[in-house]
C-alpha cells in the first residue's frame, strides 16, 4: 500500500504565492507519474500538472508560466511552486501518483487527500 500526504495550502492574498508538497511513502518501487489536481466547488477536477520519472513536465494552460511541479527522487516528493495566485486558483489540491510496487508487479493509482488553497482578491 502507498499513501500520499499533501501539505502547504493555506490561505493567501491575489498575487502571492504558494509552495505545495507530496510525499509518497508505503511500497515504492518506483514512481512513474505524479501529477496535481484540483477541485473547486461545483467544478469539475482538472489536472493543473503532471511530471515524469524521466522528469518530463505539463501544464493546464490556466496556470503555465506561473506554477512549477517538480520532484524529489530520494524523498519520493512533488512539490508544485504556485506563484502570481489568482482567485480562481482557489480549491482543494490533490496529489496523484501511478507507483509500481514491486519489479515484477503491475502499477497502481494513488490519491492523496488534499490540502486547500484559498486566494483572496
Amino acid at each position: 500500500q502507498v499513501q500520499l500526504v499533501e501539505s502547504g495550502g493555506g490561505l493567501v492574498q491575489a498575487g502571492g504565492s504558494l509552495r505545495l508538497s507530496c510525499a509518497a511513502s508505503g511500497s515504492i518501487f518506483e514512481i512513474n507519474v505524479m501529477r496535481w489536481y484540483r477541485q473547486a466547488p461545483g467544478n469539475q477536477r482538472e489536472s493543473v500538472a503532471g511530471i515524469t520519472s524521466g522528469g518530463s513536465t505539463n501544464y493546464a494552460d490556466s496556470v503555465k508560466g506561473r506554477f512549477t511541479i517538480s520532484t524529489d527522487n530520494a524523498k519520493n516528493t512533488v512539490y508544485l511552486q504556485m506563484n502570481s495566485l489568482k482567485p480562481e486558483d482557489t480549491g482543494v489540491y490533490l496529489c496523484y501518483a501511478i507507483v509500481r510496487t514491486g519489479r515484477n508487479t503491475g502499477t497502481y493509482q494513488y490519491w492523496g487527500q488534499g490540502t486547500q488553497v484559498t486566494v483572496t482578491s
